[in-house]
């Protein structure tokens, strides 16, 4: 059974997203990403005036006479929302403003009638929630994220890639949400990025990304239990997962700022 906490909690968070939603966010969502992709409609009789690039060579070759291949616009897309649930992703603010995204990005594509599937990954795959239409489906999206507790604490985002990339063969909208601390999934995003739009959101906390000089720090990894002692009496740290993530495709949302802003730009640059 929901707690009442929780039911507050969706609540609030449905509330904001629709809000943003009606008033700033759908038409940047619909001009980024409508019309990306094009379905088989049919062959006809080549006409002046068609493109030439739309020619047909093995047909015209067949029938001594150019025709063309004929597409129209996919007007239903198909959203994945690939989120960390790992135990670094609990810190301070984190999981919350996942959820924020997530629902955003998710009612955004509702009000677009496409569809909208999740998964929900640590060092394994922990949730596949299948794609469907509608609001109620988004609300129990949002709910999964936070109510949803992993059997496992660790990172591997190889593992979901992978997991991905054999499940869903229709081209998709893929935002792949985590802080990325991880390493060795770079051939992943790549295999990923060619079959589909994908787009990474790093959501970080500042606190972890160095610390300031002057002291020795002993932390907790909160993924594998071990204890880590820095000496950083010399100079300020930096705390950077080693991976390489493509800039084109990268979207950094800190904790404290508004991530409604930096989606919208990151969205018209796209558009761009």
């Amino acid at each position: 059974m929901i707690s009442k906490e929780l039911i507050k909690k969706i609540r609030r968070i449905e509330i904001k997203s629709n809000q943003i939603v009606e008033e700033i966010f759908c038409g940047e969502y619909r001009s980024a990403f409508q019309g990306k992709g094009m379905e088989f409609d049919e062959i006809r009789e080549y006409y002046p005036g068609d493109e030439i690039r739309s020619i047909d060579w093995n047909v015209t070759a067949r029938q001594n006479k150019a025709y063309i291949k004929k597409f129209q616009e996919e007007r239903e897309m198909n959203m994945f929302l690939l989120i960390d649930m790992s135990c670094s992703n609990s810190f301070g603010k984190k999981k919350d403003i996942i959820a924020e995204i997530g629902a955003t990005l998710a009612f955004s594509a509702v009000k677009n009638s496409d569809k909208v599937g999740s998964i929900l990954f640590t060092d394994k795959v922990e949730k596949l929630i299948p794609s469907k239409k509608g609001k109620r489906h988004v609300l129990s999206i949002i709910e999964e994220i936070l109510s949803f507790k992993p059997s496992n604490q660790g990172t591997n985002i190889k593992k979901a890639l992978q997991y991905f990339n054999r499940i869903e063969k229709k081209r998709s909208i893929v935002f792949l949400i985590s802080d990325f601390l991880d390493k060795d999934y770079e051939k992943e995003l790549k295999i990923a990025d060619k079959k589909h739009d994908l787009i990474l959101i790093k959501v970080i906390d500042k606190a972890e990304e160095s610390l300031p000089k002057g002291a020795i720090f002993e932390f907790e990894d909160l993924e594998t239990g071990e204890t880590i002692v820095l000496d950083n009496l010399q100079g300020r740290t930096e705390l950077n997962s080693d991976a390489k993530l493509p800039a084109r495709n990268l979207l950094t949302i800190y904790t404290d700022e508004d991530f409604v802003k930096a989606l919208m730009l990151f969205f018209r640059r796209r558009m761009r």
